[in-house]
């Protein structure tokens, strides 16, 4: 996998999370969910 699809595939998994829970939540709830998303994405 090229830097740039990692890049891009990163990004999309910050965004999607974003969307998902909204903002106003701690840190390491995002944190966590972030994490998540990576592995769902084979990160």
């Amino acid at each position: 996998m090229e830097n740039n699809e990692i890049t891009e595939k990163v990004i999309g998994c910050a965004i999607e999370v974003h969307r998902t829970l909204g903002p106003g939540l701690l840190e390491s709830v995002y944190e966590s969910a972030l994490c998540i998303e990576l592995e769902r994405a084979g990160l």
